[in-house]
């Protein structure tokens, strides 16, 4: 099995889980772990499984302005977080809208603040809703992975990640026989 993770990230939290997703999913194949900004026109027909996850920003996907406020709020002098390197660029929601219809299946994940997500919204919510425009079919209920107020990966969310997509690979290979 070959599986696409793709994914947009602010603070490193994100990037985090694709990795650890990317682990779990080790054992079913070959697996690319590619942040949206380098993605460019790869072909995602040929892949098995595309995975596709970012953080949530104001209740949905980031856009340019929420991009803009993770960066003034890590290059402030008091700042926790680190801004990843390729933060500041395009997003999922861009890249997703420029995609040309395919098929394929697919999958969705973000990471958000703790608490239900009707109050905290859901960045995977739109991904989603893009994808299956796009004519993806989704094949697994898609999962947020939490973050604290210091916008910190919770304890336990990396593994969590981990064993999701050992779960995912079990059940797309299962599903291919």
């Amino acid at each position: 099995m070959r599986t696409l993770v793709v994914y947009e990230s602010m603070f490193g939290n994100t990037r985090h889980v694709a990795e650890a997703i990317a682990r779990g999913l080790e054992d079913a194949g070959t697996v690319a772990t590619v942040p949206v900004a380098r993605v460019g026109d790869e072909d995602l027909s040929s892949y098995d499984l595309v995975m596709v996850g970012g953080p949530t920003h104001v209740h949905g996907m980031s856009r340019d302005s929420t991009r803009h406020g993770a960066a003034v709020t890590a290059h402030k002098p008091d700042s926790s977080v680190t801004l990843e390197p390729d933060a500041e660029s395009e997003g999922l929601r861009e890249w997703l809208d420029g995609l040309p219809p395919s098929h394929g299946k697919a999958v969705a994940f973000d990471t958000r603040a703790g608490g239900p997500a009707l109050l905290t919204g859901r960045a995977s919510k739109g991904i989603c809703r893009k994808l299956r425009l796009r004519g993806f079919d989704l094949v697994a209920e898609s999962e947020s992975f939490l973050v604290d107020k210091e916008s910190r990966l919770e304890e336990g969310e990396e593994t969590r990640a981990e064993q999701w997509g050992r779960t995912l690979a079990q059940q797309t290979s299962s599903s291919r026989k």
